[in-house]
């Protein structure tokens, strides 16, 4: 596991739950209206898989249980991720509170892989961090057998900062790779998109 004693002063990661809207997607918080397409698409063990704390499989009860930790926050902010103009739920992502600190996280519903909406959605939230708290470094990490998340990552401005050990309710412990962004690479890759 990465050692990361310099991230762990005592910082407030409260943030609300405001809509983000991106070229393609609306973020909103998760809503009964949701249950029915979450279920269809969190009940996949390919995704499952892939994050720690998805359980497979995933029906209604689950789906109602996300909606209830959703509603109280207790360990961060979570997303539905819609199509804007059809309302559409394709996955979520979020921002959740992490024994190191505040941590990305996101999956998308395997019909809509490959399409560039985990990228869009983490763009968001690694601009909602900065933005909206007074964090200096963001972390995230994937499954080492997960390119495709390692991607979303590198195209945010990660940076690798070592392996660990992941506990996922489907697979068990899994090796991660731990990726970290900092407030001044963030500030750096913003300036520069400008230009």
């Amino acid at each position: 596991m990465v050692a990361e004693a310099e991230d762990s002063e005592d910082e407030s990661y409260a943030i609300d739950c405001p809509v983000l809207v991106t070229e393609r997607l609306v973020m909103r918080a998760p809503r009964e209206e949701d249950i029915a397409q979450l279920v269809e698409l969190a009940d996949n063990r390919h995704v499952a898989e892939m994050l720690a704390r998805m359980p497979h499989p995933y029906g209604e009860d689950e789906a109602r249980a996300f909606l209830a930790m959703t509603r109280s926050r207790r360990a961060g902010i979570a997303y539905a991720l819609t199509l804007a103009g059809t309302d559409t739920f394709v996955g979520c992502a979020g921002l959740n509170t992490t024994d190191r600190g505040l941590e990305l996280g996101y999956w998308i519903g395997e019909p809509y892989w490959k399409r560039g909406y985990a990228t869009e959605a983490a763009h968001a939230l690694v601009d909602l961090a900065f933005q909206k708290t007074s964090i200096q470094v963001l972390h995230a990490s994937t499954r080492v057998i997960n390119p495709a998340s390692r991607r979303v990552i590198h195209k945010c401005g990660f940076q690798y900062a070592g392996q660990g050990m992941l506990n996922s309710i489907v697979a068990g412990q899994v090796p991660v790779e731990r990726y970290r962004l900092d407030r001044k690479t963030w500030t750096s890759l913003r300036n520069w998109v400008h230009f």
